[in-house]
């Protein structure tokens, strides 16, 4: 597998990320700022809620932006099969059965995001989630206990 495809993947998928927030946002700062959103009595709070929504939705905006920063600066960083796993590793572990393995992107933020490079689905995992705190400083071959209790065998690290 191609971790430089797999982390443009990942970079292109925080690029939709961010549009879709910047849109929500904009729509959002419209929806408060419209005349028609203006209070008609103490209890009518759609203005107010529409501003809280602008808010967030630029918070995501801002921490997608962030994000896409500390993916674009893992670029070019290899692994070697002696190599500690650390942040910017792409990390394929395997079950008991052939067929059981699964593909780990070690990012500095953003976890829980999927992106498909061929038929394989890569999830970004950062080191504060379980799974990564179990993979980091771990090299090939090692074996991992998943959150779930079951027992994966790191199978390739790039």
């Amino acid at each position: 597998m191609n971790k430089t495809e797999v982390l443009n993947l990942i970079i292109a998928r925080l690029g939709k990320d961010l549009e879709l927030y910047c849109r929500a946002a904009r729509s959002a700062q419209f929806e408060a700022t419209d005349e028609q959103s203006k209070a008609e009595n103490k209890y009518d709070t759609r203005g107010l809620e529409a501003s809280y929504l602008a808010r967030g939705q630029s918070r995501q905006a801002a921490e997608a932006e962030e994000a896409i920063g500390q993916f674009q600066s893992l670029a070019g960083r290899r692994f070697g099969e002696a190599d500690p796993i650390d942040l910017g590793a792409l990390v394929e572990v395997r079950g008991r059965q052939a067929r059981d393995r699964s593909f780990y992107f070690l990012g500095p933020s953003m976890g829980g995001t999927e992106v498909m490079h061929g038929k394989e689905e890569i999830t970004v995992i950062t080191p504060h989630s379980p799974l990564g705190r179990e993979l980091m400083g771990r090299r090939l071959g090692d074996r991992v206990r998943f959150p779930s209790g079951e027992e994966w065998k790191i199978g390739a690290v790039a």
